[in-house]
């Protein structure tokens, strides 16, 4: 039995190319992840960006998944998927 998603995702340009350029494994995870998401945007390893009030990340292996959520709406949008690094979280 299939679920209905309960919440809508929306994924920005910019995170659809980054899924596209990850290697296959790290691919099929993060395409797993989204999934997940549509369903409850919190499980996983899931944190607020400082600062922000609506801004999280999910940490997917080495990639963080950037995503607002408005609740009110139930819609998530992903607008950044990166490959972790030092500076990760300086452009935001």
């Amino acid at each position: 039995m299939t679920s209905v998603p309960l919440w809508e995702l929306r994924i920005s340009k910019v995170a659809e190319k980054s899924v596209r350029r990850a290697p296959r494994p790290d691919r099929e995870r993060l395409l797993h992840a989204l999934d997940d998401m549509r369903q409850n945007p919190f499980t996983g390893d899931v944190a607020r960006l400082k600062g922000e009030p609506s801004t999280f990340r999910r940490r997917v292996g080495d990639w963080r998944v950037l995503f607002d959520v408005y609740v009110s709406h139930r819609i998530v949008e992903v607008v950044a998927i990166v490959r972790r690094t030092t500076t990760t979280y300086r452009h935001r």
